[in-house]
């Protein structure tokens, strides 16, 4: 993950999940709901810790993990502006409601 991060994002330490979307913003994307959005990288081991951090299941951190490199893949940030960090941020928590709601 480390070097992952390196090449693509040019940091030299590890992070918890990469996002390589397929396409530069949802415009690009085929409007037939039938395609790739790009690849989600998850970091078992910081998914581990950080579960132990924030007192969740290994799972439920996946879980987060998952929905926040999905965000990412269809266009979402959060390094921009506060806003576009509250907006990202509510739509992980409803995502992970909703999911919930399924369990």
């Amino acid at each position: 993950m480390k070097g992952l991060y390196r090449i693509h994002r040019n940091m030299n330490r590890t992070t918890d999940v990469l996002s390589f979307p397929l396409y530069h913003s949802i415009k690009e994307m085929p409007s037939d709901f039938e395609f790739l959005l790009g690849d989600v990288v998850i970091n078992p081991h910081a998914a581990q810790r950080q579960a132990v951090t924030y007192g969740v299941s290994f799972n439920e951190e996946m879980r987060r993990l998952l929905i926040h490199g999905f965000l990412h893949l269809l266009g979402y940030d959060h390094e921009g502006t506060r806003y576009q960090a509250k907006r990202m941020r509510e739509m992980e928590r409803d995502l992970r409601d909703t999911l919930e709601t399924l369990d």
